[in-house]
């Protein structure tokens, strides 16, 4: 079986369980498995822009030099923690000034210079597997029903960096639910952000944000969304009063996939 090294993030083990244990059972399936970092700490949640922003970027280095060392790409799940743990290791790797702050600090943990490849759970989908093996393991095809991708803006900028996708037009959550099955629904808000991080010092903006997104995604069609931002599922569920239901797309995974996440991954499921 593949073995990928794998950062869950903080939320991932409260309130988004659910995000992190339908996506262990489905790698299982499909014949990957995650294993989690030991005593891995928190990436931030935010990444720091500031160029003497050293000690902020140790978590996600210590994270990343643990993947060098298996010899393995790390995975990630969550859109926050995916987007500063790429962004932290383009900073290991092209910018010589912080690398060197960085490794003096570590001492004799370092030194690291952005080796690690980083990968998110979807790439791991489309790039090793691949969407059309996906297809072939699907035992319950998602026929029928009309689910929208919500990005959002942390999988897909800055561009240069994340490399996930194209940001004005990503197809590869579409290309997912094609091989799941579903009837793909494609709107304009899919890719912009949901106003998660202002939510606490301009609430109404955020909402307003958020109200887009859903009121998009109903217009063109869609009767549910996938994320894999924990951020964006509450902002958008909190707006749309549930009218839109909002789901990790790991959920979804595993239920085509015909399989549930065991009682005790799923024991704190926000």
């Amino acid at each position: 079986m593949v073995v990928y090294t794998y950062y869950p993030g903080c939320t991932l083990k409260t309130q988004a369980a659910r995000l992190d244990s339908y996506a262990r059972v489905s790698a299982r399936a499909l014949g990957f498995e995650l294993e989690e970092i030991d005593q891995w700490q928190c990436c931030g949640a935010v990444y720091p822009l500031g160029t003497d922003e050293v000690a902020a970027k140790l978590a996600c280095v210590r994270a990343l030099m643990a993947a060098r060392d298996s010899g393995r790409p790390l995975v990630t799940l969550c859109s926050a923690c995916h987007h500063v743990m790429k962004r932290v290791n383009h900073d290991m790797r092209m910018d010589k000034d912080m690398r060197a702050k960085v490794n003096n600090y570590l001492e004799d943990e370092g030194p690291y210079g952005g080796e690690t490849e980083v990968l998110h759970y979807l790439e791991v989908l489309h790039k090793h597997l691949g969407f059309a093996k996906l297809k072939e393991m699907v035992v319950n095809p998602l026929s029928g029903r009309k689910i929208g991708a919500y990005y959002g803006c942390m999988l897909l900028r800055p561009s240069a960096v994340m490399e996930f996708d194209d940001p004005e037009n990503p197809t590869l959550f579409e290309n997912f639910l094609k091989a799941l099955g579903a009837e793909q629904v494609v709107f304009p808000q899919r890719n912009e952000c949901c106003g998660g991080y202002i939510s606490l010092r301009e609430r109404e903006r955020s909402a307003e944000m958020a109200a887009k997104v859903a009121d998009s995604a109903a217009r063109h069609g869609a009767e549910e969304l996938i994320t894999a931002c924990p951020l964006c599922l509450y902002n958008v569920n909190k707006t749309s009063g549930g009218k839109l239901p909002v789901v990790y797309f790991t959920e979804l995974l595993a239920q085509a996939l015909g399989v549930e996440a065991e009682e005790e991954e799923a024991a704190h499921v926000g």
